[in-house]
């Protein structure tokens, strides 16, 4: 069962034409896009040193379970 809503198409962009609006937007100095790449490293460091759950290891070690089922 479709919808009406559900059978309609995206528009297409030319992109060309997307090209230009993202080339008309404003851009962030140098001095900001510094500032908010190192907040964002040191958000990422902090999480990156907290262990990976136990739940998400067993899935993973459940994947390389029938990984290793599968035939070759």
């Amino acid at each position: 069962m479709t919808s009406e809503k559900g059978n309609k198409l995206a528009r297409v962009i030319p992109e060309e034409s997307l090209n230009n609006k993202l080339a008309d937007e404003p851009k962030l100095d140098s001095t900001s896009q510094k500032r908010i790449g190192d907040q964002l490293r040191a958000m990422y460091d902090e999480l990156m040193q907290q262990p990976v759950p136990d739940r998400f290891k067993d899935l993973l070690d459940q994947l390389d379970k029938k990984e290793q089922e599968k035939p070759r």
